[in-house]
């Protein structure tokens, strides 16, 4: 009769735990609905989904198959900003890798654009100023190639965007990374909007994550901390962050390093799920997608890539990272017409850079080669990039108002 009842219980808990998770997930998919509906540029930030179905289309096949390299996957204009590394230097780089796998770097250009494009409209800018953009967007990306080819660097103009966010990153303290993700410099999170409280089961086990002696390492580290400090969890929660990402497991968590917990730091923990972007066939890849996120985050953005671990957590892949107060993102709302292209050239040389440190001289000179072709004499840029960006912001465009219209109910609600 005992093991019946306990029986009966653990199902009970184990049908509350499965009721738990399904509730957030509604939610929290619900959630990334409303901000999707928020403008056509969050859209195409959110969806990315549509992207890559658009690669697999005929059109998207028609795109050139570019060198095997690690590429970002999901290279819009959010997932570029200023990154620190393990000792506190600062530089502009890819800081988002979920998506990252070894494929055609022509598909990080074409979801740049479509990005830089949607952005433009956003702000009101004429077509002609699109067209404008994506030349200096093949500029940019270019150039990165020819500093690499030579050994010299050329400065690119920093558009006023980056310069604010670099002196934001360069003034910026542990303070400010509390009162901005946490609202509080006191070491707890506070449940409400951005953090969900988590179960018992899930506090458990984030101890254990923080156990593992690869997970000590990585938090010691960083900066200028002792190797052998002891880490402690002070605090967890459940993490609403970001659009595309919302509906994954995400977690804040709050250390204290050292025996009296002497400092504090805040690891974002993010569960790597399996790629949405193509990646080419026969390309040798981790199989654990949070191997993976590490691997191409080492080929992509080194100062990131040294701050990362993988691990598992409830039979799921995740990899983890502490954030830096100086880790920030680009904020280009509304942008005019000099700006918009000054920054589409920028950028692109951050991806060029990206890409070019992995391609040795005779593979970066037929790359070079292709970019150079198929231009008309109206635009200086690939032909196949401007028509892949007409395309994509024409089918983004239908798709977002469909979007409106399923969740229009819903948009009075905040977010």
């Amino acid at each position: 009769m005992l093991f019946f009842t306990l029986f009966h219980q653990e199902i009970m808990a184990q049908r509350k735990k499965y009721q738990d998770v399904k509730e957030r997930s509604q939610m929290l998919a619900q959630r990334r609905n409303i901000k999707m509906a928020r403008s056509s540029h969050g859209y195409v930030r959110g969806n990315t989904q549509k992207f890559y179905e658009w690669l697999d289309s005929v059109n998207g096949l028609k795109v050139p198959q570019g060198p095997e390299i690690w590429i970002c996957g999901d290279c819009h204009v959010g997932n570029l900003g200023p990154i620190a590394n393990a000792k506190g230097h600062i530089d502009i780089q890819i800081r988002d890798l979920d998506q990252t796998v070894i494929g055609n770097p022509a598909h990080d250009l074409i979801r740049l654009g479509l990005s830089l494009a949607s952005a433009a409209r956003g702000s009101d800018l004429p077509g002609v100023t699109t067209a404008k953009m994506l030349e200096q967007l093949i500029e940019g990306y270019e150039q990165a190639f020819n500093d690499t080819t030579d050994g010299s660097e050329q400065e690119i103009e920093q558009p006023e965007a980056v310069r604010q966010a670099m002196k934001n990153a360069l003034n910026r303290k542990w303070k400010h990374l509390a009162e901005e993700r946490i609202k509080d410099t006191t070491p707890n999170i506070p449940v409400g909007k951005n953090f969900w409280p988590i179960s018992k089961e899930e506090k458990e086990e984030i101890k254990t994550l923080f156990s593992h002696e690869k997970v000590r390492r990585l938090v010691t580290s960083l900066r200028s901390r002792d190797d052998d400090a002891p880490v402690k969890v002070l605090d967890a929660a459940y993490w609403i962050k970001g659009c595309s990402s919302l509906g994954a497991l995400r977690y804040a968590v709050l250390l204290g390093i050292g025996k009296k917990n002497n400092e504090i730091c805040l690891m974002d923990v993010k569960e790597a799920v399996k790629a949405l972007a193509p990646s080419y066939p026969k390309a040798k890849m981790p199989k654990d997608n949070g191997e993976r996120v590490v691997q191409g985050a080492w080929h992509l953005s080194p100062a990131l890539g040294d701050r990362m671990v993988a691990e598992r957590f409830q039979d799921s892949s995740v990899f983890l990272r502490e954030l830096l107060p100086q880790d920030l993102k680009f904020e280009i709302d509304h942008l005019d017409r000099i700006e918009a292209m000054k920054v589409a050239k920028f950028l692109a040389c951050v991806v060029g850079k990206a890409h070019a440190r992995q391609m040795d001289a005779p593979v970066r000179q037929t790359w070079q080669k292709e970019l150079a072709g198929n231009r008309s004499k109206t635009l200086d840029a690939p032909s196949w990039l401007w028509s892949s960006v007409v395309e994509l912001v024409t089918t983004h465009e239908g798709a977002y108002l469909e979007h409106c219209r399923k969740y229009a109910v819903h948009l009075d609600k905040p977010v």
